[in-house]
């Protein structure tokens, strides 16, 4: 199955980011850029691709202590960026960004521990993406319109396994499905 770790904004900081993304949608190009709704929006901290069933339970105890050993910590959607020059229009975060990195590098650990390959590590960069483009686009007045944008803060509580279900039909505009396979809380929460 295709998976991932992730931490998951709560439902009221996705309906804040929702208005800001109905917003973006009205001006001029939007139509020109596939949206991610509101079930994707998820800040990944690894990405492990198709895993094997057989190293799920080794890949799940890891995550377990992962997560045991973070402890919760503050989180915030707040401004936005892209990648790719335009290809990935994303919302940014804000709060205890080195927590949030050192449970992405943790969650990146635990799969090569497990046995995952996981080639080359980057530098985490925290983003949830909102909007993809086929070809490189001219996205500055949506990052311009993000970076006047914070939800609430909320605090982090939980380490997600994902499970990415990728569109099967080829209908435009279908979205991959993701579900949660797993949850572990972080330090203190659990």
């Amino acid at each position: 199955m295709r998976l991932f770790a992730a931490v998951l904004p709560p439902e009221d900081v996705t309906r804040e980011l929702g208005s800001e993304i109905a917003r973006l949608k009205q001006l001029p190009g939007a139509d020109g850029l596939r949206w991610t709704g509101r079930p994707g929006w998820h800040f990944t901290l690894a990405f492990y691709g198709e895993v094997d069933d057989a190293l799920l339970p080794e890949l799940s105890a890891r995550l377990e202590r992962a997560a045991h050993r973070t402890r919760p910590f503050p989180l915030a959607v707040r401004g936005g960026g892209q990648f790719g020059r335009g290809r990935a229009l994303w919302a940014g975060a804000e709060g205890d960004l080195d927590t949030l990195r050192l449970l992405a590098d943790r969650a990146e650990a635990a799969a090569r521990k497990a046995g995952l390959p996981m080639g080359e590590h980057r530098r985490y960069k925290a983003h949830l993406t909102v909007a993809r483009s086929r070809d490189a686009a001219d996205v500055r007045a949506y990052v311009d319109a993000l970076h006047r944008f914070t939800s609430r803060t909320w605090t982090v509580e939980d380490l997600v396994l994902v499970r990415s279900n990728l569109p099967k039909s080829g209908a435009p505009g279908e979205q991959p499905r993701y579900e949660a396979v797993a949850r572990w809380p972080l330090g203190a929460a659990g």
